[in-house]
């Protein structure tokens, strides 16, 4: 019998309490900065099976830009959390946005395949100027 999809699994994800993103103060400006993680893991939260892929953030810097080693610890923190790629990549702009306060960004995640499948998603903050 399948699994039906239910309002649990739409905001599966969205709530848990995750590391804080760290900032460090900004000196410069007009500048792009562009982080790869190429190893994200997660899980379905509606089969339980692992989900995989890369995620790529790309920021101008206002006041602050963020901590690696924080980003590293908040990432690592989705290895185990049950989301869909597509609460993923928005709550981790969320959480960006929120804690960096960068003047655009964008976080874009590019999932390995499944079922046949690949799936990329893009959430944005500001004006972007690529």
């Amino acid at each position: 019998m399948k699994q039906r999809y239910t309002k649990k699994h739409a905001v599966a994800g969205l709530k848990e309490i995750l590391p804080p993103l760290e900032v460090l103060p900004n000196q410069f400006k007009k500048y792009t900065v562009t982080i790869t993680i190429p190893e994200y893991q997660s899980v379905c939260p509606k089969t339980g099976l692992p989900d995989a892929g890369m995620i790529t953030i790309e920021y101008e810097p206002n006041k602050y830009f963020v901590e690696l080693k924080s980003l590293k610890m908040y990432v690592l923190a989705y290895r185990t959390l049950g989301i869909f790629y597509e609460n993923a990549v928005n709550r981790m702009l969320k959480d960006f946005v929120r804690a960096v306060k960068p003047r655009w960004a964008v976080i874009t995640g590019e999932f390995n395949p499944r079922g046949g499948m690949r799936s990329t998603v893009e959430a944005t903050h500001g004006m972007v100027e690529r």
